[in-house]
């Protein structure tokens, strides 16, 4: 199992950026996909954005491509969403996960606990 703690969520105007971070302990962080998710209340939870084990592979929802950038650093167990341009309808609490690659719920074991993302008007 793989302990996720994020951090770096916060309440930012629109037009503003952000850098989400989760560090990682337990079983090997290296050998895992890595992704971020994010919960709007009322809503689904929903696929953000994905990096392969090297970091070689991402993907992105589409309602956040060229905004967002997802990276990794696994000498320091740790993967990043770095946001820009926020819009209002990116509010939701954003979830890191461990697993593997892809864009389902299902693909992945671990959770974190989140963190709230607040974009203002």
């Amino acid at each position: 199992q793989v302990q996720l703690v994020e951090s770096g969520g916060g309440l930012v105007q629109a037009g503003g950026s952000l850098r989400l971070s989760c560090v990682a302990s337990g079983r090997t962080f290296s050998t895992n996909a890595m992704a971020w998710f994010r919960q709007a209340p009322g809503k689904e939870r929903e696929f953000v954005a994905v990096i392969s084990w090297s970091g070689a592979v991402t993907r992105y929802a589409d309602s956040v491509k060229g905004r967002f950038t997802i990276s990794r650093d696994n000498a320091k167990n740790t993967v990043y969403l770095q946001m820009i341009s926020l819009k209002p309808e990116d509010t939701a609490v954003y979830y890191c996960a461990a697993g593997r690659f892809g864009s389902l719920l299902s693909s992945f074991d671990d959770w974190g606990q989140g963190t709230q993302v607040t974009v203002s008007s």
